[in-house]
């Protein structure tokens, strides 16, 4: 290795004239940087003042093309076993890539979502360094940008940004445009401050007595608890999608942010039963606005396509509103600011919105549900979630679960 003794001064100061270039074996070989990587080829040609200058010229030409990302490393080493292992990954920058990655995401977002990831992948893009060729990206550096997302950013946004990036470096790697494992390397922050945080019965009591002023918020907050609903689902319920007969709601849209209605987190409606507080809050619901007409809204199903629906909402804020204008949908964040100020006045410790979906799953669990049945009325796949989610709730079940066990095993 590195530059062995050669015949004559003359050459061994030719040698010396020239950065990257050793005598390897007897033969010339040139050493050079690539993705981040020390390359030596031999080029097979014995120690002699021209050959040197060849390989120098040689260098400078890979050197260049490097730099410029057009280097081919079986173009010029076609018999080294590195124009196999190196050649495949093509030279791209972050930010030329990205520009490709967006347009062929969209088509299966939404608009909002699209702008969603869009931010989060600036983000990262920018952390990164945007004129970064893709090529040369190691796990260290997705690693250090887990350190420098976290520095600054709750864990749920920091998430947020990894897992959205971990889509985008996905396709690089199935296309060539970076070494594989770098999507691996976008591993998420432990949520240890967000696990289900209930409400107790006390709490859910004094919500309702001291907490609503209203009928229909009293209404709402309990076919929240008594159904698990999302705050975008039940912001989007509407009155034709209640079923009183069948003792069930339909599930069958959300509503985001913007106020655009969009099919249920999953892609597939489902049919949610309704234990009988569930069915007072939704005739209460119903007869607050039994006197108001059907609009036409638009459901989109992907970016595409989209149905068009005539319905009644069952959770309007022109219930109870006075100002004249107002819209007839309310959307999570509105729904949030109501529940912070229902909570409030409630005096019980603030929770986000979505702990009554949490509130009716522990409930459940807690009261030795099916977790199959539990998990379809939530609109999970499986119950895979819930046992990872919620098992503190269903280890603190443990004891009594093992007698109700033995007690059917005794009687069989």
């Amino acid at each position: 290795m590195g530059r062995e003794r050669t015949a004559g001064s003359g050459l061994e100061a030719e040698l010396a004239k020239h950065k990257g270039i050793e005598v390897h074996g007897g033969n010339i070989r040139v050493v050079f940087m690539w993705r981040r990587i020390r390359c030596r080829e031999s080029l097979g040609l014995p120690v002699t003042k021209a050959n040197i200058k060849h390989a120098a010229l040689l260098r400078a030409a890979i050197i260049h093309e490097i730099k410029t990302g057009r280097f081919d490393y079986s173009r010029h080493f076609p018999d080294s076993k590195n124009a196999t292992n190196y050649s495949n990954v093509k030279d791209e920058r972050l930010t030329a890539l990205m520009a490709r990655y967006k347009p062929l995401k969209a088509v299966d977002i939404t608009p909002m979502t699209e702008e969603k990831y869009g931010y989060a992948l600036d983000i990262c893009t920018e952390l990164l360094g945007a004129d970064r060729l893709a090529g040369i990206l190691l796990p260290e550096d997705i690693q250090v940008l887990r350190t420098q997302l976290i520095a600054t950013r709750a864990p749920s946004t920091a998430n947020h940004y990894l897992a959205t990036f971990a889509g985008f470096l996905a396709w690089c790697e199935s296309n060539n445009y970076c070494r594989k494992g770098l999507s691996a390397a976008c591993i998420r922050f432990a949520m240890i401050g967000r696990e289900p945080d209930p409400l107790t019965k006390n709490e859910f009591k004094q919500l309702l007595s001291k907490g609503c002023l209203h009928a229909q918020d009293a209404a709402a907050i309990t076919l929240a608890v008594y159904t698990g609903l999302r705050p975008g689902e039940l912001c989007a319920l509407a009155v034709e999608d209640i079923d009183l007969i069948a003792g069930q709601i339909n599930i069958t849209r959300a509503i985001t942010a913007d106020g655009t209605f969009k099919v249920p987190k999953t892609g597939k409606p489902r049919a949610v039963l309704l234990m009988p507080p569930a069915v007072e809050a939704c005739k209460t619901l119903m007869d607050l606005v039994a006197d108001h007409a059907p609009s036409e809204i638009e459901v989109y199903m992907n970016r595409h396509e989209s149905r068009m629906e005539s319905v009644t909402p069952l959770l309007s804020p022109t219930t109870q509103a006075r100002k004249k204008v107002i819209n007839l949908w309310f959307i999570p964040t509105s729904w949030n600011t109501k529940w912070a100020a229902i909570q409030k006045r409630s005096g019980i410790r603030p929770r986000r919105p979505y702990q009554t979906r949490h509130t009716y799953a522990c409930w459940c669990l807690t009261a030795r549900g099916n977790l199959a049945f539990i998990a379809k009325q939530l609109g999970h796949k499986d119950f895979t979630m819930l046992v990872e989610v919620y098992a503190k709730w269903m280890d603190d079940e443990s004891p009594k679960e093992l007698e109700q066990i033995w007690k059917n095993i005794s009687q069989l």
